[in-house]
Order: structure tokens, then C-alpha cells, then sequence
């Protein structure tokens, strides 16, 4: 099984989290996403990572597909409940997640185009859902030591991806000021070896 990525993908840290956790064995392969000879181009039509492939040659792309599959081929460190409502619940927190990864890399993308073209209305914009995402976040953790029924899940993971990518690349969102349960939670994750060996660089 080989796992196609980036270092400072938060989605590909997520899915590396998951491999971790679960204790699945892979191999790692870097490409560089703005070469047009990405060895990302022969496995996901989209040129995104993550892209999983599988050892009979079929691939996976989409984190959140990539990591719903992982968690089905071993017991071991289950990350996503069996009943519907509890699976739908994690799944939720992933999505939260996602899109405030999502807003803070459109915002990333924005401000790579020439002054003249970036858009700071589409900048506010997207800033707006990640400090609503972040507000979201900290009112449904509440005094909780993790993000769904006090046990370690899929959601801590996206949510640890998720803040550590703000922390990464946006060091002025001072979310660790506004929400301190956000941030008790996310010292704690950070101390996991999952978290640590995949901390971008």
C-alpha cells in the first residue's frame, strides 16, 4: 500500500494520522504537486493528494473517503463508531474540520496570485467560516477531553489536522487565546506519536 502526498498537506497528515493509529503498514511517497510529471498525475485524475494505492493497483482519493476505508480493514484503534447516529456525529466534526481547512487554503491559494488580482472580499470571506468554524468547534467540545463521547475518534484527528494547520500557516488566528478548551485538546493530541511523527515542518 503506498500513500501519495505532500508534508504539509493537513489532509494528507490526517490520513497519515489514521495509518498510524490503525498500525498499517505503507509507504510514503512524496511528489511535488506543481511539476507536471507528478507521479500524483498516473493515480488521481484530479492531481490531488492524498491518493491511496492499494496493492492491486486500485486508488483512492479524498481524505475523507481514504480514511473511512482504513478504518474498516482492521479493529484495531477504532476510529469511527458502529451505530448510525454516533458515525454521523464523528463524521460531522471531520466536515467542520475540512472546511476550515478548506477556507484556510483558498485563503493560502489567494494570496500566491499577483497583488492586483487577489480579492480581499473572497479573503474576508473565507476567514469568516474559519472563526465560525472555530467558535462551532469550541462550543460543541465544551469541558470534554475529546471531540466525541470522551473517546479518542476520527473527529479529534481532523480536528488536531485542522488547528495545527492554522498554527502552521496562519500564526496570526489567535484561536489558542479565544478558545482554551481548543487548545488543552489540541496539546493533548500533540502529544500522540501519530501527531508528533507527521507535525509539517
Amino acid at each position: 500500500m503506498k500513500l501519495i502526498g505532500i508534508l504539509t498537506s493537513p489532509y494528507v497528515r490526517k490520513t497519515r494520522i489514521v495509518l498510524n493509529e490503525k498500525k498499517i503498514e505503507y509507504e510514503f511517497v512524496l511528489t511535488d504537486l506543481d511539476s507536471p510529471d507528478s507521479i500524483i498525475n498516473e493515480f488521481n485524475p484530479l492531481g490531488k493528494v492524498p491518493c491511496l494505492v492499494m496493492d492491486d493497483g486500485k486508488t483512492l482519493y479524498d481524505s475523507r473517503v481514504i480514511v473511512a476505508y482504513l478504518d474498516t480493514t482492521t479493529p484495531v484503534g477504532k476510529l469511527l463508531p458502529n451505530s448510525n447516529r454516533s458515525r454521523a456525529d464523528v463524521r460531522c466534526w471531520e466536515a467542520l474540520a475540512d472546511g476550515i481547512m478548506d477556507a484556510a487554503v483558498l485563503i493560502r491559494l489567494e494570496g500566491k496570485r499577483p497583488a492586483a488580482q487577489q480579492s480581499q472580499e473572497w479573503i474576508d470571506r473565507q476567514m469568516k467560516k474559519i472563526h465560525s468554524g472555530l467558535k462551532a468547534m469550541s462550543f460543541h467540545l465544551g469541558n470534554r477531553s475529546f471531540c466525541h463521547e470522551n473517546a479518542f475518534s476520527l473527529a479529534d484527528i481532523a480536528v488536531g489536522c485542522a488547528l495545527g494547520w492554522l498554527e502552521f500557516r496562519f500564526p496570526g488566528i489567535e484561536w489558542r487565546k479565544e478558545y482554551e478548551n481548543l487548545s488543552q485538546l489540541f496539546d493533548r493530541l500533540s502529544e500522540r506519536p501519530s501527531f508528533r511523527e507527521t507535525k509539517p515542518l
